[in-house]
């Protein structure tokens, strides 16, 4: 029977804390945009950690590439800051991934608001 709240969870919570704070108040690129740590997915073995992350505003493909390129390169960096704040044996590997889930979000939200909007054109043009 599995643990309701799992080592791995704990560590991938403290480490979206954490890492929110560093990205924030370390990463010195001017290039970097508002950065939102959504998520972060920890293997079991804790040796890798996914971290999705979204970005504030500008959010083009371009963006993102860009942003994805700038932390996987500041990987290094944020890993040993993490080594420093968390009580861990080993730092997981850090492997950024862009959060698609509000872009979709939108995207859905639209695609209703218009569905709506339509029929209630049709039901109007039926009355009359």
């Amino acid at each position: 029977m599995a643990k309701e709240y799992s080592r791995t969870q704990r560590v991938a919570d403290q480490m979206q804390r954490e890492l929110a704070l560093l990205i924030q108040r370390e990463v010195r690129d001017p290039r970097l945009g508002m950065v939102t740590v959504t998520a972060v997915d920890v293997s079991r073995d804790l040796a890798h950690a996914k971290v999705f992350f979204t970005l504030l505003g500008k959010d083009s493909d371009e963006d993102v590439a860009l942003n994805r390129e700038i932390l996987n390169e500041a990987g290094g960096f944020l890993r040993m800051q993490l080594g420093r704040v968390m009580k861990l044996r080993s730092v997981p590997q850090l492997h950024f991934h862009y959060d698609e889930s509000i872009r979709r979000g939108v995207h859905l939200s639209s695609l209703i608001d218009r569905a709506v909007a339509e029929d209630r054109q049709h039901q109007n043009d039926d009355k009359e």
